[in-house]
C-alpha cells in the first residue's frame, strides 16, 4: 500500500501525463484534455493539452473536483455530461476519477469536446432537410419557456446565416435581439445574461438592442 506522496503515485500521474497530451493532439482544436492532480485542491490543474477554456496549470479544481475529492464514493465515471466554456461555447464533457490501491482519489482525466461548431452544422442541415407543412388556427403554449430554448434559438438563428452565435455581427445582434423579445423569450429570468453570453457582447450592449 502507499500514500498519495508515494512513487507508486508520481510514477502513475506521470504515465497519465502521457496519454493526457497524446489523447489531446489527437483531437486538435476539438477535444481540450486535463489531468487534475486531486492531492491538492487548490492547485489541481496539472496537465493540460488543446487548451479551450482557457486554464492554467496549478489552477484549483472544479466543483465536481471538489466532489470527488470529498467522497471515495463519488462515480469513477461520469460520461458525456452537458458543459460549457468560459466564453459560452457548448461542451459535451466526460470525467474520468483515478485511485490510488487504498481507494483515494488522487487524479481526475478529463475530456471537454467543442461542440459548438457540431450544433451549428446539426441545425443547418436540420434547416436544409426541413419540409414546411400546412399551419392551421393559432395553438396557445402555455409551457414556460426555458434559458436552453433561448440559446437553441440563438443557435438556430445563427445557423440560418452560416455563421456562429460569437461570430455575429452587431446588426445580426440587434435582429436577434429583438426576435427574443418579440416572442417573449426576454420575459425569462437571466435571459440577458444569457443572451450576452451567448453572442459575445456585453449585458449594456444586449439592453441598447432592446431599446
Amino acid at each position: 500500500m502507499h500514500t498519495p506522496e508515494s512513487p507508486e503515485t508520481e510514477h502513475l500521474l506521470a504515465e497519465l501525463d502521457k496519454i493526457t497530451v497524446a489523447l489531446g493532439r489527437t483531437f486538435p482544436g476539438l477535444c481540450e484534455v486535463v489531468l487534475h492532480d486531486l492531492r491538492d485542491p487548490l492547485h489541481t490543474v496539472r496537465t493540460i493539452e488543446n487548451n479551450l477554456s482557457g486554464r492554467t496549470q496549478g489552477q484549483s479544481a472544479t466543483e465536481l473536483g471538489l466532489a470527488r475529492i470529498q467522497d471515495p464514493a463519488f462515480p469513477a465515471v461520469l460520461q458525456n455530461y452537458s458543459n460549457s466554456f468560459p466564453d459560452g461555447r457548448a461542451a459535451k464533457s466526460t470525467s474520468i476519477g483515478i485511485k490510488d490501491s487504498n481507494g483515494n482519489y488522487i487524479a481526475a482525466l478529463c475530456l471537454n469536446v467543442d461542440i459548438s461548431m457540431l450544433s451549428t452544422l446539426a441545425h443547418q442541415l436540420a434547416a436544409l432537410t426541413r419540409i414546411d407543412e400546412q399551419t392551421g388556427p393559432l395553438e396557445e403554449n402555455l409551457r414556460q419557456k426555458s434559458l436552453e430554448e433561448i440559446r437553441d434559438y440563438i443557435t438556430k438563428y445563427a445557423a440560418e446565416k452560416g455563421m456562429t452565435p460569437l461570430s455575429l455581427d452587431p446588426e445580426s445582434g440587434r435582429v436577434l435581439t429583438r426576435k427574443l423579445r418579440d416572442e417573449g423569450y426576454m420575459n425569462i429570468k437571466k435571459s440577458i445574461p444569457t443572451v450576452s453570453e451567448a453572442i459575445g457582447v456585453s449585458r449594456a450592449t444586449v439592453y441598447n438592442y432592446l431599446k
